[in-house]
């Protein structure tokens, strides 16, 4: 038997359905998934020895490609001082200094041990800031799994068909409103039928979780506008985007200031890392200065914010998003083609290192859009990358990574890959 099989089988018997995240069980795509025993740059090597071009990238971190030896040596620094100290540590006020220089919309920041305690901070920050308790999401963006964010949720929660998760009271999803992505006029209805009744809108400024979606031209700018308008606080999820499609955010494409913003992913370098921040005077509402609770024994742990420093200034120091945009439309334009000579209609949205594969001929611009993709068509294109060397995410509706290690031959394998496992379909 299969390494990766038997570790699977023993898995299951003490594992709720053998993993640690729904979306790495493939019961989207079927099949048993492997295991990874390390990753060196874009490859991943399994438990079974097989190698592949991975474009998961841990779900976003490893921009910088798997193990680089500058995140590692930081790791491994950190690690000769301690692995926690209940205390403040140094780090701790390194990394907010580059937070709050890089993304300027944050002027006071509060780490956190993951993205899913960031936004679920600042939602309660937020209804803290304006005394008031309903929110506005957007269907198909995942924000965490907090039960005010669980509702019609993008990422593993689409992927498994429980886009409203049981455990959930009736009473809570009532303070949640659910809209469609890309709508600026179905936003201005729900601040009507809600007067002075909506705390906060968060969003995903470009979608990852239900596929890669983007904000069409001028919608992020009317959801500021609606927020200023209504007094509620713009939250802008950036926990995937944030410091991969540019190093200050979807916020500095776009010009957009946001009150609030979650980040992850990144800032950890590949450790568990969130943070929260933005506007002081709402930051400062926060424990020990105001009555908002919020709090974590792990957070601002040293040897994930030293992984996150150090991944962070190497993205100063080597500005690679012009190089990373053009590896995401090399892949793009290899998959558009070999789908277009098939026959077969797919859609591509890419933007820098972020890309999705739709199986559908109808433009995707929200999450009913997006399912429109063939699921199925999508199993066969996944295992016909899988079988030929490349890792693509094990579901129809995830977003796709790049990272610097990804340029040269194992970008031009992967388009070779990508065309091959489609002109097989």
């Amino acid at each position: 038997m299969p390494v990766s099989e038997s570790l699977f089988d023993r898995a299951l018997k003490l594992i709720p359905g053998g993993v640690n995240s729904p979306v790495r069980a493939f019961r989207s795509v079927g099949g048993t998934p492997f295991y990874v025993k390390s990753a060196q740059g874009a490859t991943l090597t399994t438990a079974d020895d097989r190698e592949l071009i991975d474009f998961v990238c841990t779900w976003g971190p490893a921009i910088h490609g798997h193990n680089h030896p500058r995140i590692k040596a930081a790791i491994a620094a950190a690690l000769e001082r301690g692995t926690s100290f209940g205390t403040p540590n140094p780090f701790e006020v390194e990394m907010a200094e580059l937070i709050t220089r890089l993304v300027p919309s944050i002027q006071k920041v509060r780490m956190t041990s993951s993205g899913t305690e960031a936004t679920m901070s600042a939602i309660r920050l937020a209804r803290g800031f304006t005394k008031r308790d309903k929110i506005v999401k957007f269907a198909g963006c995942y924000h965490g799994h907090s039960d005010s964010l669980l509702i019609k949720a993008g990422s593993g929660a689409l992927t498994h068909g429980y886009p409203d998760s049981a455990g959930i009271p009736a009473s809570f999803a009532r303070e949640t409103v659910v809209l469609p992505f890309n709508n600026a006029a179905a936003l201005a209805a729900a601040f009507a039928a809600n007067p002075g009744q909506i705390a906060a809108v968060i969003l995903e400024p470009h979608i990852g979780n239900a596929g890669f979606i983007l904000a069409e031209p001028g919608y992020l700018a009317a959801v500021r506008r609606l927020c200023t308008e209504n007094g509620a606080v713009l939250i802008f999820d950036e926990v995937m985007t944030g410091f991969r499609l540019a190093i200050g955010g979807v916020q500095q494409l776009e010009a957009i200031v946001p009150d609030l913003t979650c980040l992850g992913k990144i800032i950890g370098g590949g450790l568990p890392v969130g943070a929260f921040g933005g506007r002081a005077e709402i930051m400062d509402l926060l424990a020990p200065l105001g009555p908002v609770y919020q709090a974590g024994t792990l957070s601002g742990n040293p040897l994930a914010l030293a992984a996150g420093i150090a991944s962070l200034r190497l993205l100063e120091e080597l500005n690679p998003y012009a190089r990373l945009d053009a590896l995401g439309r090399q892949v793009r334009d290899a998959v558009l083609a070999a789908a277009r000579a098939k026959g077969i209609p797919v859609q591509v949205p890419q933007l820098g290192s972020m890309f999705s594969v739709f199986f559908t001929a109808v433009p995707v611009r929200d999450c009913d859009s997006a399912l429109t993709s063939d699921a199925k068509l999508f199993a066969n294109y996944f295992y016909g990358c899988l079988k030929r060397g490349v890792y693509l995410p094990p579901s129809a509706y995830e977003a796709y990574f790049i990272s610097t290690a990804h340029e040269g031959p194992a970008i031009d394998r992967a388009c070779e890959v990508m065309t091959e496992a489609i002109q097989a379909i």
